[in-house]
């Protein structure tokens, strides 16, 4: 029996109960995103007249948006999905300490961006292997026979 939300619809289903046609709508809107995040959002934050902790840390919390958004329309493998939320977390605030830090001049904390910056390239890569694993399943339930 599945569970419904208060407006009575079922919950998305994630990509290990996904049929074909979800996981096919569910991993084009997974690559349009991550395109959309690496070839637009990127170069915008990147431009941004801030510190690199700064920009860093907005590309972090968006990540952290992203990543409850993925989670909780199913696109893709739920452990994936809460590994990947938590690391781009962590990131997030590990990079909000710092720029708090350097408000009140302890200047000495590169090694919070270098360890998020770290989280996040583990947390893009979670990313990468969700997608790929969508396209995979999706290839292996097309298959006849």
């Amino acid at each position: 029996m599945q569970s419904t939300d208060e407006h009575g619809s079922p919950p998305p289903h994630t990509a290990e109960e996904a049929t074909a046609g979800e996981l096919r709508r569910a991993s084009f809107r997974l690559l349009l995103m991550l395109l959309a995040l690496v070839l637009l959002v990127v170069p915008l934050i990147r431009d941004l007249p801030l510190g690199r902790s700064s920009r860093i840390g907005m590309l972090a919390w968006l990540l952290v948006a992203l990543a409850l958004y993925w989670l909780f329309q199913g696109m893709g493998y739920r452990p994936l999905l809460l590994l990947q939320l938590a690391m781009f977390s962590v990131a997030a605030t590990m990079l909000s300490a710092k720029v708090l830090l350097v408000i009140v001049d302890l200047n000495q904390v590169n090694f919070l961006r270098m360890a998020a910056r770290w989280l996040i390239v583990a947390g893009a890569l979670c990313a990468g292997i969700n997608l790929l694993g969508m396209l995979v399943t999706l290839a292996q339930r097309q298959r006849p026979g």
